[in-house]
């Protein structure tokens, strides 16, 4: 297991603490990675879109002028889709997105994208957060004491409440519960930022 020195939310160094290598040292796998993202941003699209056919259209029943003798081209009725207010000719219908894809697959994109940040060193475990209550001003303290920069993902558990309330609302901060971690939200952060009791399952204890 590979071993990861904790710190405090002032920034300075606690405890060290094993991270799992079944979760933090796998071999990344960018095809079930791509994969799975693809499959959780197609399951946020509504599917709602809609246009109207020839068949819905209301009006039209009557010849808008007689057949011949006008000059102009023969129509049946004015909401074919070449006139204003018409039929849409194959346009979209409702539809769902959604993608079947393999729990054992979403947990591999999982652990491939924690070791991808672990393996860049942009994993940070906080021994404990000390939010008496909720402050934006010391979340942001405690994440740049941390040492991080950029899109950062907090992970924390529900007893963390004061903590999420001090990070939610900081730019370029996502917080998210522990049965909510998932792959796209690891890749799309630079940071990864766990507390001690909001590591993934088999993580090892302080030493």
């Amino acid at each position: 297991m590979a071993k990861l020195t904790m710190k405090n939310p002032a920034g300075k160094s606690a405890a060290s603490i094993d991270l799992p290598d079944e979760m933090f040292a796998v071999a990344p796998n960018k095809a079930v990675m791509h994969q799975v993202v693809v499959a959780q941003l197609a399951h946020r699209r509504a599917g709602t879109q809609k246009t109207k056919g020839r068949a819905e259209v209301r009006g039209g029943g009557k010849k808008p002028f007689s057949q011949k003798g006008t000059g102009n081209a023969r129509q049946g009725s004015i909401r074919a889709p070449q006139f204003v207010g018409g039929a849409v000719t194959l346009g979209p219908t409702p539809r769902k997105y959604g993608q079947r894809t393999p729990k054992k697959m979403v947990q591999l994109a999982l652990r491939s994208a924690l070791s991808d940040r672990a393996g860049e060193g942009k994993v940070v475990v906080v021994d404990q957060w000390s939010f008496d209550k909720p402050s934006a001003k010391a979340g942001a303290a405690a994440l740049a004491a941390l040492g991080t920069s950029g899109n950062v993902l907090v992970v924390v558990t529900e007893r963390n409440g004061a903590t999420a309330k001090s990070l939610r609302n900081l730019a370029d901060v996502h917080v998210v519960l522990t049965g909510e971690l998932n792959a796209y939200d690891v890749l799309c952060s630079d940071w990864v930022v766990f507390s001690q009791d909001s590591l993934p399952k088999g993580a090892g204890g302080a030493k």
